[in-house]
């Protein structure tokens, strides 16, 4: 049996990509006033939304458990599989990496490969999905990890914020930087370069943040053809007007699109308003390299399906 690919609920990944590849998905665990929900199971972004707008409402997420990773391990490897190459978000923001570390100590190091992604939504779902190529092609475990590594070196995410005050609460940012946001009036756009959230820009509307993650993007992208996702929470419009500037931009050389609504941990931490986009520059000269890459061919909308990192978030 081929090398099986994990990933968790924070990859953003349409529910049939997730059937059609193969790929296991361990979800994070949300807390909504103190009930817990499995982040795209149970616990969906629009009640971490309504539970944010609210006054004294205690919104906060956390880590699958380790046990829960080497649970899934030994299932896995039960039912056939040669090994285990699990993906995660960057370990910059959650103790998932750490989670899946220690389970994989537990199952048997020699047959489980844990890849931090350093990314979050698809720039952890690309990856992911790359890994899964490589194991239904007969790629080994060394083979399918570097296909998950060659895809986070091709993958960029930018994102969009209406404010940071929501990755303040969360530690996802310093309070100097939330504070310099607020006091200028100013919409952030954050990236990811190591792992962890960092301010990269700074635009005064929602419309110029769109703008300005186009033409991010579009530097990004390069010369390859690329495979994109555009992630929003609340803002379907948004995400569609990106979207739209994004493959007019870039032409024949979008391969494929997905378009997901973020999970509720991202809403716990990004706030509604969110727009995000992901480019993965697929291999070879400038990009135009045959077969069907790590995203496939065609165009996916999806709901809600991901997440992103776990801590704690108090709305007042």
């Amino acid at each position: 049996m081929p090398v099986a690919v994990v990933t968790d609920s924070t990859a953003y990944l349409p529910p049939e990509l997730v059937r059609q590849r193969g790929l296991t998905v361990v979800p994070l665990t949300v807390v909504l006033n103190g009930a817990e929900g499995l982040e795209g199971v149970e616990t969906f972004p629009d009640d971490a939304t309504r539970a944010l707008g609210g006054r004294r409402v205690s919104v906060s997420t956390s880590r699958p458990a380790p046990e829960q990773f080497a649970r899934t391990y030994r299932d896995l490897l039960d039912a056939g599989a040669d090994a285990v190459v699990s993906v995660h978000l960057s370990a910059e923001l959650s103790g998932t990496v750490e989670a899946a570390r220690l389970a994989a100590a537990q199952v048997g190091g020699d047959r489980v490969a844990v890849v931090d992604s350093r990314s979050t939504g698809m720039g952890l779902g690309f990856p992911a999905l790359a890994a899964a190529e490589a194991a239904a092609v007969g790629a080994d475990l060394p083979g399918v990890r570097r296909a998950a590594a060659d895809a986070i070196d091709r993958t960029t995410i930018y994102f969009y914020v209406d404010t940071l005050e929501f990755l303040r609460r969360g530690g996802r940012i310093g309070a100097a930087e939330a504070l310099l946001g607020t006091a200028l009036s100013v919409k952030p756009i954050m990236h990811m370069p190591d792992g962890a959230i960092v301010l990269k820009d700074k635009v005064r509307t929602a419309s110029r943040g769109v703008a300005r993650l186009v033409d991010l993007a579009v530097e990004a992208a390069g010369d390859a053809d690329v495979d994109l996702a555009v992630h929003h929470l609340a803002a379907p419009q948004r995400a569609e007007q990106l979207l739209a500037a994004l493959t007019e931009r870039l032409g024949g050389r979008v391969r494929s699109t997905y378009v997901t609504e973020a999970g509720a941990v991202v809403a716990a931490h990004a706030g509604p308003g969110l727009a995000c986009v992901v480019v993965h520059r697929r291999p070879g000269l400038g990009g135009r390299e045959s077969g069907s890459g790590p995203a496939g061919a065609g165009s996916v909308d999806s709901g809600p399906v991901g997440s992103g990192p776990d801590g704690e978030v108090e709305a007042r």
